[in-house]
């Protein structure tokens, strides 16, 4: 499928449709504007790599490039699982956030990437003159293969990947659903571990907004400051931070989030005792000391109150 642009669009290959969910008048039937020669709506172009296809774009385009590739969206009644897709080539530059929750397929551009970038790390090109880019997810849970990374490393016997490029990404490891680590030795940008299931981030530096933001599992670690929510709508899993920014954990459905400082809460999230075992995950994770890591405070939501009845016992009620 080719598709030549007299103009940078925004959101091309875009599995979850942004401009649909903002409720402006662009629809995924719609044509997409200023191309030439051939009349492709924004949803020829995400079936085409959902059949495995090949979509090649001649011209720069715009912000949110290929967001959520390779994922079998629940909003649109699939199952949220990950899938097969296909390669997108771009013949010319790439504005910010591409690839943001991408999971799999392979992305070729032959310009410039704006950052921040998404969930994709740069492997060595097997197309002459072109970068080539791929999901992080997809090289944790199944490996690089014959790729090799550009710039960062990544570890095979331990499945730990280490991003010291500098370059700043959003939603690093989204929808990981299996055991890996994820180093970033810098600062991430907004999302780390969306909708994680399984493995580990850790940020050595800040993360942007919503770091661990509906996160289902694993584990997501903040050695700097994390911005404003932090662990919004988690489900499940582990948030551990130094510092937050705002309120931490608005619409938390379960989970827990650990902080070194005192850190402000949304209700139903309250601050909650630490115990040894919460201890044993400071320790694990941080490397720290028995008495360091009982000092960090520890929130989520209490599933059992202490009740005294009217003549004087106690008993043990689940908080519904």
């Amino acid at each position: 499928m080719l598709l030549t642009l007299k103009e940078r669009i925004e959101s091309l290959c875009d599995y979850t449709y942004t401009f649909t969910l903002k409720n402006s008048r662009v629809r995924p039937d719609c044509i997409i504007p200023s191309q030439q020669g051939t009349d492709y709506s924004f949803k020829d172009l995400v079936n085409e790599l959902r059949s495995g296809g090949e979509v090649r774009i001649c011209g720069g385009v715009g912000k949110r490039l290929a967001y959520s590739t390779g994922v079998d969206l629940k909003q649109f009644g699939g199952t949220g699982n990950v899938e097969k897709a296909g390669k997108l080539y771009i013949d010319g530059d790439v504005e910010s956030e591409m690839g943001m929750g991408m999971v799999s397929g392979i992305i070729y551009v032959k310009g410039n990437v704006e950052e921040p970038l998404g969930n994709v790390v740069e492997v060595a090109s097997d197309e002459p003159g072109y970068h080539k880019f791929r999901s992080i997810t997809e090289i944790l849970c199944n490996g690089p293969g014959k790729d090799t990374l550009v710039k960062n490393k990544y570890d095979w016997q331990k499945n730990h990947l280490i991003l010291d490029d500098g370059v700043l990404r959003g939603t690093i490891a989204a929808r990981c659903y299996c055991d890996a680590l994820v180093s970033v030795e810098g600062d991430a940008y907004n999302g780390t571990g969306f909708l994680m299931r399984k493995g580990t981030v850790h940020i050595r530096g800040d993360a942007g907004m919503n770091a661990g933001a509906h996160l289902d599992g694993g584990v997501v670690v903040v050695d700097g400051m994390a911005c404003e929510f932090a662990g919004a709508y988690m489900k499940a899993g582990t948030l551990i931070l130094n510092d937050a920014k705002g309120f931490a954990g608005a619409n938390l459905k379960d989970g827990l989030i650990y902080a070194k400082k005192k850190i402000r809460v949304a209700p139903p999230v309250e601050e909650l005792a630490m115990s040894q075992e919460d201890a044993n995950v400071m320790i694990k994770h941080l490397g720290i000391g028995h008495v360091e890591a009982m000092s960090y405070h520890k929130f989520g939501i209490v599933k059992e109150r202490m009740v005294r009845m009217r003549d004087g016992s106690v008993v043990v009620r689940r908080v519904e």
